[in-house]
């Protein structure tokens, strides 16, 4: 994130305006942009939600946390939140 200059970027009368209540203090302007959720632009959301599926779907039929653990590479515990 890169600082701008106030009084380079506001019309003269908002600048006078914020001025009155935060002059020569830094001011933080949130993004009016909605944010895109987790893992949306890298896919790494759609990523988790297929292998989470196929670990579901192994474990329903009849394939034990053990196995899945060596075949996805994840912690007993790991596995049993995401099949439970």
């Amino acid at each position: 994130m890169k600082y701008l200059n106030a009084a380079d970027v506001l019309p003269p009368e908002l600048f006078q305006e914020l001025s009155r209540y935060v002059n020569g203090q830094l001011l933080y302007v949130p993004s009016v942009e909605r944010k895109k959720s987790w893992g949306s632009k890298s896919g790494s959301r759609q990523y988790y939600e297929q292998r989470n599926k196929q670990m579901i779907e192994l474990y329903q039929s009849g394939v034990g946390v053990d196995a899945l653990c060596r075949e996805f590479g994840l912690s007993y515990d790991t596995i049993r939140k995401i099949v439970k």
